[in-house]
């Protein structure tokens, strides 16, 4: 959209079931701030919202563990994300939760409008039901074991060991989660949203009318029409959400995916009574910011609620990122294999922008990234400190050495090439940093900002005004040339401020402060100039900007990290020598005889879409070549068991996964830190031959 009259700008709604960590800054809050902050610079009409998503069940199965209530819970996480959030300067107009009243009523409209227009579909189906507990059981209430990789402990919607992405009916031996009872089928009913009758204007408006998204944004929704649209219940079986707002529909809540974008509106309506400016006028434009985890509730299904309810302008753009790892591996909480956002504020006070600057410039923006802590030390020491905050730094020291204390005039008589070269590369910067910021392309922006610093040091290593200063005697010259010099490097910082702001916003109130002037000189209309800091203003003694990370520090964090996993392991490994000691129920030789195990040979191996944790494989069975889906993606990569020799159960019934028929099971082994080998031949031998 061009020119729009205002901006809404939404960053996704984190469940209130935990801390966060440095991948949610990362995948959405900070990618987020900046972009706000930048149309603030412009003094665009923008409103941030952001609040805590308190529904679901990550939030009961949460309070089960803890033995405390969900209010609780969120009560607890709630406040502590909103300080992290806080703390690390991401900038919401409001952050909200959508337990507050506003919320619940405005949830509870918005799916009553939609009834009454008859927009639902009711059906009635089975579901799970704990005889003894009386409930009806969420698909992560249900346990049992994988049929992937037998582990005895999967979800009923997904196994936490191979990733696999499951159904209850599928688990071996299910169980209830809240009593150990083995879970009976009941019918209830349910209403359902039938997204396939929105499937062809969906089609329309992203695949035909944003192009400009991101690729895998673009992607994703694309793969998702493709496979065709089925309806989803909007409302589920809990006594923790939002009542259904129908007499009939006792014991029913909405669907945490049908609320939580709606605390969008709810937020914006606590934030201003203006709210339908920014949710219902056509030159609004919305912006919402997620992980890529996200993207098909925000870009297909909240769009077309928005769409059958009528009334509410639909988002612009979507620029969902990808994940960030954690020193080569995928950020588990449950493995406590993670950097929490509230700790590293506390080991590194006053370092918030040192974080802020590493997430953004290792930005998981078109591919998943990794955050390693020796990276973190490189990059704040050589490029922070040794780039940006050196040339700030000299030019200060040297102003107040060579010039007083004050601003210098610039003498256009002598000025010369390198002189016009710095100030065009000031100009051109700001037309870079610009268009990438408003193309969503932050990495790209930071970087050109740190490159103009370099540019900064390379010219006043150039210039060499301390060698100069040794001819004042001798070159009558010498003091203009010193001048124009360190009024060139000054109007240089007072640009910097500007471009750094909102990436590291700390960083940029220091900076004006020593230049003491007011925080309006850092509004965007004034990038881009060299007339920012007056002729004969004296400025303050120079200020670090940023200090040294030592090795012991980061040895530290990753001991720290280190430590956190094997306390998260520890009882896994207790679980795990249990399993091993306590064996399953006695079975007879014609048992076993009926499994068929062939020693196979992975001819190719590659990764399923939207599916972290699976690899697709081609198995060569000597007789016939075989497709076997396998939760091992998160252990090998797929080019690292090419030509590889696998013992495959090879009479296994087929099965669906990701709409790929698996014919087969591979045998793995996992060791007690958690990790899977492959259950193979000593030696190679010829595929197809038996194993008994």
């Amino acid at each position: 959209m061009n020119n729009p009259s205002r901006y809404l700008v939404t960053a996704a709604l984190p469940y209130a079931n935990g801390p966060v960590h440095i991948g949610h800054l990362a995948g959405c809050y900070l990618p987020a701030d900046i972009y706000v902050r930048y149309l603030r610079s412009q003094k665009k009409d923008v409103k941030f919202i952001g609040g805590s998503d308190e529904h679901g069940v990550p939030i009961t199965i949460r309070a089960m563990k803890e033995g405390i209530t969900p209010q609780q819970v969120v009560d607890r996480y709630h406040a502590l994300i909103k300080e992290s959030m806080q703390q690390m300067g991401i900038s919401f107009d409001i952050y909200s939760r959508t337990s507050n009243p506003v919320h619940h009523e405005t949830a509870s409209a918005f799916f009553k409008k939609m009834y009454d227009a008859g927009l639902f579909e009711e059906k009635e189906t089975e579901q799970y039901y704990d005889e003894s507990t009386k409930t009806f059981l969420a698909d992560r209430y249900i346990t049992g074991t994988c049929p992937v990789c037998a582990n005895p402990n999967a979800y009923g919607d997904q196994c936490e060991k191979c990733g696999s992405s499951l159904s209850p009916e599928q688990l071996i031996n299910p169980r209830s989660a809240l009593s150990d009872a083995v879970p009976v089928k009941k019918k209830t009913k349910h209403w359902y949203f039938p997204l396939q009758n929105y499937e062809t204007w969906l089609k329309e408006w992203i695949i035909d009318g944003h192009k400009e998204w991101k690729n895998n944004v673009y992607g994703q929704c694309k793969s998702w029409l493709d496979s065709g649209l089925q309806p989803r219940a909007m409302t589920r079986d809990s006594n923790w959400g939002i009542k259904v707002p129908l007499p009939d529909a006792e014991g029913k809540v909405l669907y945490v995916w049908f609320d939580a974008p709606i605390g969008y509106i709810s937020a914006t309506k606590e934030l201003t009574e203006q709210w339908a400016d920014y949710w219902c006028k056509e030159d609004t434009k919305l912006v919402h910011f997620i992980g890529k985890d996200n993207i098909v509730f925000h870009c297909i299904i909240f769009p077309a609620m928005l769409k059958a309810h009528g009334g509410f302008v639909l988002p612009d753009n979507v620029p969902a990122n990808e994940f960030l790892n954690i020193e080569g591996e995928k950020v588990s909480t449950s493995r406590n294999w993670a950097v929490w956002v509230h700790e590293y504020i506390k080991d590194f006070p006053s370092c918030e922008d040192v974080l802020r600057y590493v997430l953004c410039s290792n930005a998981p923006e078109t591919k998943d990234n990794d955050f390693t802590w020796k990276d973190f030390q490189d990059r704040n020491n050589s490029e922070l400190v040794s780039i940006f905050g050196n040339f700030v730094n000299r030019t200060w020291v040297l102003m107040h050495k060579l010039c007083n204390g004050k601003v210098p005039p610039l003498h256009a008589d002598i000025v010369d090439e390198k002189d016009k070269a710095l100030i065009e590369a000031i100009q051109h910067s700001k037309t870079k940093i610009q268009n990438n910021l408003e193309e969503y392309k932050f990495r790209d922006a930071l970087f050109d900002v740190i490159d103009l610093a370099r540019t900064g040091n390379k010219y006043m290593q150039e210039k060499e005004p301390w060698i100069v200063a040794k001819q004042l005697t001798q070159n009558p010259d010498a003091q203009k040339s010193i001048d124009n010099c360190l009024h060139l490097c000054l109007q240089l910082t007072a640009n910097l401020a500007i471009f750094i702001n909102p990436f590291l916003p700390d960083t940029a109130k220091k900076m004006i402060g020593m230049m003491k002037v007011v925080e309006k000189m850092l509004d965007w209309e004034n990038a881009g100039k060299i007339k920012l800091l007056s002729v004969g203003y004296s400025l303050r003694e120079p200020q670090l900007l940023f200090r040294k990370i030592e090795d012991e520090e980061i040895t530290a964090q990753i001991e720290k990290l280190k430590a956190g996993l094997v306390k998260a392991e520890t009882p896994k490994m207790e679980e795990n020598k249990s399993e091993i000691s306590n064996l399953k129920s006695e079975i007879v030789f014609d048992d076993f005889a009926k499994i068929d195990l062939k020693v196979g040979t992975i001819l190719s191996a590659e990764k399923v879409e939207k599916a972290d944790k699976l690899l697709k494989l081609e198995v060569d069975l000597g007789f016939e070549k075989r497709t076997i889906v396998s939760g091992i993606a998160l252990h090998f990569n797929p080019e690292d068991i090419i030509n590889k020799q696998v013992v495959v159960v090879a009479n296994l019934a087929p099965r669906k996964m990701r709409g790929i028929e698996s014919n087969g099971m591979i045998l793995m082994a996992e060791d007690t830190s958690g990790k899977l080998h492959f259950v193979k031949p000593e030696n190679i031998i010829n595929p197809g031959a038996g194993v008994s």
